[in-house]
């Protein structure tokens, strides 16, 4: 059973979103504040974490951050403000996903199942690795290596990469990534939401816009490898 770890202090949303949860068969830990959220967090190994942006003690920014230090699961984050910047930033911190606050607890749920099925899936080919020079994503394993260093990657970063080594010489369009990638409609601001993305994974690469050894941007179309 996959254990969800869903941090809200408005009892009414956190238990809205546990029941829906736990119909669809989810194991949940609810907490109210960070430093509870925190202790789960030592003692659980979860699937995925759903954030509120406002607790009590900590922001929900900042127990994201804890989480990345460690683990690699996907983070969504619940906001219930609108404004492009918070999503730019939990998703530059590491967060996967965000939901803005009102939300359809139906909703809550889709993104939930989106997310835990992008971290696990495997890739259906026999392949199980993609090179390019000394970069190597190991599929099935779901491990990346650049000169023989491991880099810890978020799943959306990994989908990312598998996509641009997949298509290697390719551009891959931003529609098409986020389509590919998220399993959503592309819209214009969803241009935003990939360039986090992509560039939270060429920093991780060291593979800077300036002096980028792997992945390409082609203005006005998307990315390559």
């Amino acid at each position: 059973m996959e254990k969800i770890l869903l941090v809200e202090d408005e009892k009414e949303i956190s238990d809205l979103i546990a029941f829906y949860l736990r119909n669809e068969n989810f194991s949940v830990i609810t907490c109210a504040d960070g430093h509870e959220a925190q202790v789960q967090i030592e003692q659980n190994s979860f699937s995925l974490a759903i954030l509120d942006v406002m607790l009590p003690d900590i922001t929900g920014f900042d127990l994201c951050k804890i989480i990345r230090k460690k683990h690699h699961y996907p983070i969504i984050m619940l906001t219930a403000k609108s404004e492009e910047i918070d999503k730019i930033t939990g998703l530059t911190i590491g967060a996967d996903d965000y939901i803005t606050k009102p939300f359809r607890p139906l909703e809550v749920i889709a993104r939930v199942k989106a997310q835990i099925r992008r971290s696990t899936q495997y890739n259906g080919s026999d392949q199980n690795k993609l090179i390019v020079r000394e970069l190597e994503l190991d599929i099935n394993k779901r491990r990346c290596f650049l000169q023989e260093e491991e880099l810890s990657l978020t799943p959306i970063e990994f989908s990312i990469l598998k996509l641009l080594m997949e298509r290697k010489g390719q551009v891959v369009s931003s529609e098409e990534m986020f389509q590919e990638v998220w399993g959503e409609k592309y819209y214009t601001s969803s241009n935003n939401t990939i360039m986090v993305h992509v560039r939270n994974l060429r920093e991780k690469m060291h593979d800077t816009h300036k002096k980028s050894s792997y992945i390409k941007t082609v203005w006005g179309i998307g990315y390559k490898i």
